[in-house]
């Protein structure tokens, strides 16, 4: 792409562009520009910046118009309400409406225009100024009917600008199509927490042992997955459930579980060697970003992805391994020895320097979905950028050569768009795990803000992938839940590096309350929540203690296993443990636990009865 700057003057009698491809008449075309300065000549001679607000970027879509503000202050705060309201903003084409109108606030503006499209300029004293804004363009109108009423001879407004990259045009595209995305599924979602996922992406539920938290996670997840139809993970389908997945972390997890590492592999020959394995995370990941990137695939580029998969699948299961001969350009001879889902191994009889060799897979796969012509060996280093030729680029163009014959005419008809999804991933006690061995470099592209190609990093491995060159990212249709327990001492080392990259929503006893619907005896069920809030009470009078130790609804739920005296069993073998361990070192830890035992329920008999029902 061209860099270049281009410099457009504002007048009140014109707009002029040392842009060719600029015109008044096309404003849309600010999509594909990004500012780089604005600024105010007073009277030919003068120049006036723009003072920001504390927060404010230095320079945005929103600079030039707030930079008129600033210089015509006054004069625009004199105008009428009535010309305030029709003053023009942006007409994007000479046969499309023209926006107009300064409001006092966002809610008037949005009784105008219910768009998110605004620019708001602050004032010290008296009311706001608010005026549609979207593009690098679309205040042009704007700053010249301010020059045109208020300007003197000589003044003149000027931005700077260039074309976006394209890593900006896609990130740009993406933010819509993913804002559209979280905007229909918070609308149809039942669950309150589910919008605070959708709005974060990362999110850590925290509370007392047994509220909830992990049945919590699996319910959003369900809701969120499944628009709304269902917030029981259960119910989902065995394809929805591919959206989801469980981890609970410990002391011993590594890189290796969670990332990638080498695990043990048998060799052909019988010995013992080691390959790179992909972690739970990475593979989720993986997949999340293969349908993120699917749905952003035009139906032509799809038709040839389909062509090229049958032709190598074709191709696969017609070879034998170490019997088809193939030859490179040159005439050498070669033997497929095996194939995994990452390459094709070669075994290369006449080579003196080396009779194995490694080919990509995706390699082969990127050139036969190329739109393009590759004949020789030099069209493949071109293909892929490189500057001087790879020791196996000749046997990559002789195997695309050969799957090249598959490939079978697919027309438009016969593909189906793929459909953008949501995928969650849930870490269960997440503060139990040592958080930088597990995620290591990870800790950068797990930020909510550097979701997409924006966060991509190499991992500790790459120099092993099949692609070094390829990096890890985490794409913006993958949502993260973690749980924790307040009361666990590994929170006083939770990284703080963490912190900032999730929200922490408190989960307290009560909040997960009507997980005891599940208790189908209603008996059962109301005695449950009557013991659990009697008890729950009690905890709280005590002076150490706070709502971090209350008894949360997951205990109560055993009791659908626990005999004929289930809030007995219960109380003896659950949570009277539990509430002496965290009552012991206080005064009077008997005379504590007696109150509990009284609010929830339950009498304990004295020693002579129990000596006589023993010897009854």
């Amino acid at each position: 792409m061209k860099q270049e700057k281009y410099e457009l003057t504002i007048s009140a009698e014109n707009v002029v562009s040392t842009d060719d491809r600029f015109t008044m008449d096309n404003l849309d075309l600010g999509d594909n520009y990004k500012p780089i300065d604005a600024y105010f000549v007073k009277d030919g001679e003068e120049v006036i910046r723009r003072n920001r607000n504390k927060g404010e970027l230095k320079i945005s879509n929103q600079t030039l118009p707030r930079l008129a503000f600033q210089i015509f202050e006054k004069e625009i705060a004199s105008l009428s309400d009535e010309d305030k309201k029709q003053f023009p903003i942006c007409q994007y084409a000479p046969d499309r409406d023209v926006i107009r109108g300064i409001f006092p606030t966002e809610a008037e503006f949005k009784k105008y225009k219910n768009s998110m499209e605004l620019s708001v300029y602050k004032r010290e004293n008296g009311p706001q100024f608010v005026i549609y804004s979207w593009n690098v363009f679309s205040t042009l109108v704007f700053v010249k009917e301010c020059l045109k009423r208020f300007g003197n001879t000589g003044d003149k407004f000027v931005l700077i600008y260039r074309d976006k990259t394209d890593q900006e045009l896609n990130q740009t595209k993406t933010e819509q199509v993913v804002d559209e995305d979280v905007t229909k599924t918070t609308k149809e979602s039942n669950n309150p927490y589910s919008k605070f996922l959708l709005e974060s992406k990362n999110i850590i539920f925290r509370g007392a042992p047994g509220t909830g938290k992990s049945y919590l996670a699996k319910s959003i997840a369900a809701d969120i997955i499944s628009n709304g139809y269902t917030d029981k993970y259960g119910d989902l389908t065995d394809e929805q459930r591919q959206q989801v997945e469980f981890v609970q972390f410990h002391p011993s997890y590594d890189y290796s579980d969670f990332v990638e590492g080498l695990r043990p592999r048998m060799n052909d020959d019988g010995s013992m060697g080691f390959e790179l394995q992909d972690g739970i995370f990475k593979r989720f990941v993986d997949k999340a970003r293969k349908n993120f990137e699917d749905s952003q695939k035009t139906k032509e580029r799809i038709v040839r992805e389909q062509s090229t998969n049958g032709a190598i699948a074709q191709f696969i299961d017609e070879i034998e391994y170490g019997k088809n001969e193939f030859s490179t350009i040159t005439g050498n001879k070669f033997f497929i020895s095996d194939i995994d889902d990452n390459r094709f191994y070669l075994y290369i009889p006449g080579n003196e320097s080396t009779s194995k060799l490694t080919i990509p897979l995706d390699e082969i796969r990127q050139l036969l979905a190329a739109d393009v012509e590759i004949e020789k060996v030099r069209d493949v280093k071109e293909f892929f950028g490189k500057t001087h030729n790879r020791q196996h680029f000749s046997y990559t163009l002789a195997l695309y050569k050969e799957i090249r014959k598959k490939k079978e005419d697919i027309t438009d008809s016969d593909v189906k768009a793929e459909e953008l999804k949501k995928y969650i991933f849930i870490i269960d006690e997440i503060n139990r795990g040592e958080i930088s061995k597990i995620l290591g470099e990870l800790f950068f592209s797990i930020d909510p803000g550097y979701r997409g190609k924006e966060g991509m990093v190499a991992t500790q491995y790459s120099n092993m992938h099949a692609n070094p060159d390829e990096k890890f990212y985490i794409p913006e249709n993958v949502y993260i839940i973690g749980t924790m327990n307040d009361i666990d001492r590994s929170v006083d080392t939770f990284d703080f590096a963490m912190r900032r990259r999730f929200r922490f929503v408190e989960i307290k006893a009560e909040d997960t309350q009507d997980m005891l619907e599940s208790l189908e005896n209603e008996e059962l069920k109301n005695e449950a929540v009557k013991r659990m809030d009697n008890l729950n009470a009690a905890i709280l009078e005590v002076e150490d203690l706070n709502e971090n130790y209350q008894i949360g609804a997951s205990y109560f739920l055993k009791l659908k296993n626990l005999g004929k005296e289930p809030f007995d069993v219960l109380w003896t073998d659950y949570l009277k443990p539990l509430l002496q361990d965290y009552v012991r070192g206080l005064y009077d830890e008997s005379g504590i636990m007696k109150k509990f035992a009284k609010a929830y329920g339950y009498e304990e008999q004295n020693k002579g009865e129990v000596d006589e029902s023993t010897q009854d």
